[in-house]
């Protein structure tokens, strides 16, 4: 029998090669003939669907704007001219010694009355070497600074501009504010000038902490957006009043949560920095320890650690903590004020808020080994 040699080779199907390139083939073809009934949409310039008829179409009558809306922009018009925006500027020198000032930050004031007093937030101002203030009408002015309430927040300021070129808000109240009215506030969030932004009273009587971490009590919370900028711009209610200073948002930039200094507030610190150059601070005339080591004793109240000489503790008699050689005697533990709770320094201010120079406050205080009632007569600190 027969053998052949040649190396055995797979057997191959005769007509593959045939086989693709029919199959590529009929891929091309189908691929033009999809493209040229429109297929998936591409364009084509062979045929563009004109009209040389074109033109406008008709518009349609808007009508009268809805009540609402008709109030907004009235609001709008009615208390925009009253905000303005402040810059905080650090003062330099150049080489050849000439003084400028250099932008740190921006933020939103209304004015006050006519003699051009301007009311913003403390911590607009803070760091600030001088500050310009510029009006709605796009001009520019030097600021004076009167002076400030870091406790609660607020700065006031002073320019020198004709009577007639300073239209002065509106002023409401904020103890009757109830949860779900409208509010509008108008500021300069991103150096955004005059832009208005609307919501609703969100919750009363919060509590944020101010620059001096004090309290702030009776705090207005909104959902009206709140953004850097905003700051120390005007709250209004859907009458244009001033019911608050927009102060605080939790986060960078608006959630949807803002917080407003209540009105109330502003009424009675404003003057009394315009009167004095500062607020008047009123208290006990002491100095406390921390909160955090009286916690960690396992202690609850305000522990005083020094007393002013010539103030209203020193007066009634309060303790200080004295330091021996070898040991320390603990002062007054303050545990309540007219009968309420003291719990810590921010039950301690939140107390002091509420009263004026010349009212008598009766401190429980623990003192050796029992409680003792001691009365405090109020005064304004230096």
């Amino acid at each position: 029998m027969a053998t052949d040699d040649r190396p055995f080779r797979p057997a191959r199907a005769p007509a593959s090669g045939i086989n693709w390139l029919v199959i590529i083939l009929l891929i091309l073809v189908t691929g033009l003939l999809w493209r040229d009934r429109g297929g998936i949409g591409a364009f084509s310039d062979r045929s563009k669907p004109l009209d040389p008829d074109a033109k406008e179409r008709p518009i349609t009558a808007r009508g009268d704007l809805a009540e609402d809306e008709q109030s907004t922009i009235a609001l709008f018009k009615q208390a925009a001219p009253s905000v303005v925006h402040i810059t905080n500027l650090a003062v330099k020198r150049d080489l050849n010694m000439d003084i400028f000032g250099i932008p740190q930050g921006t933020g939103t004031g209304f004015i006050w009355d006519k003699k051009g007093y301007v009311v913003t937030n403390f911590h607009v101002l803070e760091n600030a070497n001088a500050a310009k203030v510029m009006l709605a009408d796009r001009s520019e002015w030097n600021a004076a600074l009167v002076g400030v309430a870091r406790d609660h927040d607020l700065a006031v300021l002073k320019i020198d501009v004709p009577e007639n070129r300073l239209p002065a808000l509106l002023v409401g109240e904020s103890a009757n504010l109830q949860v779900g009215q409208k509010v509008f506030a108008i500021g300069n969030p991103f150096g955004l000038d005059q832009t208005l932004t609307t919501g609703v009273v969100s919750g009363l009587g919060r509590e944020i902490l101010s620059v001096t971490k004090r309290p702030i009590q009776g705090v207005i919370q909104i959902d009206a957006a709140i953004n850097p900028g905003n700051s120390g711009g005007p709250l209004l209610d859907s009458a244009g009043r001033l019911i608050g200073i927009n102060t605080a948002i939790p986060a960078e930039v608006s959630a949807g949560i803002g917080f407003a200094v209540p009105v109330d507030t502003v009424q009675r610190i404003v003057p009394q920095i315009i009167k004095y150059g500062r607020a008047e601070r009123v208290g006990l005339g002491i100095t406390i320890w921390d909160d955090r080591r009286i916690a960690q004793l396992g202690l609850r109240g305000v522990l005083v650690r020094d007393v002013a000489e010539g103030g209203p503790a020193a007066k009634a008699g309060i303790r200080p903590t004295r330091f021996a050689q070898e040991e320390t005697i603990p002062g007054d533990l303050i545990l309540a004020a007219n009968g309420k709770t003291i719990n810590n320094s921010r039950d301690l201010y939140r107390m002091l808020d509420q009263f004026k120079a010349g009212d008598v406050v009766t401190l429980t205080v623990h003192r050796d080994d029992g409680e003792v009632k001691v009365a405090v007569t109020l005064a304004v600190l230096d």
